[in-house]
């Protein structure tokens, strides 16, 4: 037989909203209540009767409210098997059988989000209720366990559909929650006080699931694990899918080199820009951004740094595109672009990024710090003859960041505040660069006087004799090859300048 009757219930939460018509439903079944602190008091004040958990342990609660439920007597009554010799020692030792457990943890996350006080972030980790929930959990062959408010959805329909009795499926799931509830709380502790890496341990917990409609591919099934609402607020469109959330990722990685100064529009396409540029003008940047590739753009990702005006709306809705980020919509924008029902349009709250990355390989996960450097001109070092002028510094710095968020290999030509080409994802850093230079031609562009950026060292001069032979003028690359000197002797040899950064920024 596995249907248990909740005879009695352990109350003991630290949200009260949502508890009122719970312990209204155990009232009217019968159920005695056993509760502690302020769940008590909130108990007595809705007219139920309630029992004292300090007149079942006859200990008050002590130290701050710090030991209340730790006692035999409660521990006891939810951990016995309901079988023969354990329902005899409760008997003999006067311990009562608690049938269902309702706990809500101190807010010990959030009070982390709000305070950097110790003192009161070490209160809230809650001890008394981890116990109660694991002790619960443990026991669900015969207790029913409530770990968070949340669940109490669940327990409602229980008391009300099935007056109180469940079956053990439901324990079991309710079970399952439990420990789910329990292991991120650790988690949440554990990674708060490991802030400093002192313990190299790899401890994740997200409990905030969206299924999507599938992965990369339609045979794969895809969660999101996360809270996109705290970044974006979305104003249109379908759902995200997979392959939308990776290409957004890759998105505000981008715009976060440009969240200041003037406006600036990114296209992407498989995490790759495909289109970018820097303009007085927003409509401006729009129309150089596209015409880097305005068949690559087709289907894209589409960012800028800037509300969206009404202007530049009504020529990004001459494109299909996928997904339209920004920090702000003009109504009149707003309005238009929303009227194609399907397309995405996401307000950007903020551009931070994680700290640390994860990915899963192998049998295992490898973690790295996000690469977050990004080098001006104050970081760059001349290492040739030839200095480079105001407008090709500004250019290199413009194309040194257009490189760090391009697949390795990589080469990105860039021209007066516009990615003109790019190769990527190539093998040999000279095929990158030949695929750029074809690029730019098929488009319409003159490679003469654009600058280009590697997102790692030249091993040889090829690179250099290559690009100066289409037009280009300036290099910036990160330096530290053997062979530095080659590629340097190259462009002293062409008239060229080079910058060095020291800093390599591989995207695999």
């Amino acid at each position: 037989m596995t249907d248990r009757k909740i005879k009695s219930a352990l109350v003991s939460v630290y949200h009260k909203d949502g508890l009122g018509p719970i312990v209204d439903a155990l009232h009217q079944l019968g159920v005695t209540i056993y509760s502690t602190g302020g769940t008590e008091t909130f108990i007595k004040e809705r007219g139920i009767p309630v029992v004292p958990v300090e007149d079942l342990t006859g200990y008050p609660s002590i130290l701050d409210g710090r030991v209340k439920t730790l006692h035999p007597k409660v521990h006891g009554g939810i951990l016995a098997r309901r079988e023969p010799d354990h329902l005899g020692q409760l008997e003999k030792y006067d311990i009562p059988e608690i049938d269902l457990v309702i706990v809500d943890l101190y807010p010990f996350e959030e009070t982390v989000a709000n305070t950097e006080e110790e003192s009161l972030i070490i209160e809230k980790i809650d001890i008394g209720g981890i116990a109660l929930i694991r002790a619960a959990a443990k026991n669900y062959q015969d207790v029913v366990i409530v770990p968070s408010r949340s669940d109490y959805g669940t327990l409602l329909d229980l008391l009300t559909g099935k007056a109180g009795v469940t079956q053990l499926a439901d324990r079991r799931s309710l079970a399952r929650r439990a420990f789910a509830v329990s292991s991120h709380y650790d988690t949440a502790i554990f990674n708060y006080f490991n802030e400093d890496g002192g313990v190299d341990a790899l401890k994740v917990s997200e409990m905030r699931a969206t299924p999507l409609r599938y992965g990369e591919n339609p045979h794969q099934k895809a969660t999101f694990y996360g809270r996109l609402e705290g970044m974006f607020t979305k104003l249109n469109g379908k759902d995200l899918s997979y392959n939308n959330l990776v290409d957004i990722d890759a998105a505000i990685g981008i715009m976060r080199e440009f969240e200041e100064g003037d406006p600036a529009f990114a296209i992407l396409k498989h995490t790759n820009a495909c289109g970018m540029a820097v303009r007085p003008k927003q409509i401006d940047a729009w129309t150089a951004a596209l015409a880097s590739d305005n068949v690559s753009a087709f289907g894209g990702i589409l960012i800028t740094n800037k509300a969206v005006e009404l202007g530049t709306a009504q020529e990004i809705d001459k494109l299909f595109y996928e997904v339209l980020i920004a920090p702000d919509f003009t109504d009149a924008a707003l309005e238009l672009l929303s009227s194609r029902k399907k397309r995405i349009l996401l307000q950007y709250h903020h551009l931070d990024q994680q700290t640390r990355q994860f990915k899963t390989l192998l049998n295992g996960v490898i973690a790295q710090d996000t690469d977050l450097k990004m080098e001006g001109r104050a970081e760059f070092t001349v290492v040739t003859e030839r200095s480079p002028s105001e407008e090709e510094l500004a250019d290199l710095e413009f194309a040194n960041k257009c490189a760090k968020h391009l697949k390795s290999n990589t080469i990105a030509l860039v021209k007066n505040g516009q990615m003109i080409s790019m190769g990527c994802g190539q093998t040999s850093r000279v095929d990158a660069l030949k695929q750029a230079i074809t690029k730019a031609g098929v488009f319409g562009f003159d490679v003469a006087g654009s600058v280009m950026a590697s997102d790692a060292f030249f091993p040889f001069s090829d690179c250099v004799e290559i690009a100066h032979d289409a037009g280009v003028t300036a290099v910036v690359q990160p330096g530290g090859s053997i062979r530095d000197k080659d590629s340097i002797a190259a462009c002293n040899e062409r008239g060229m300048t080079m910058v060095t950064t020291g800093v390599r920024h591989f995207k695999h």
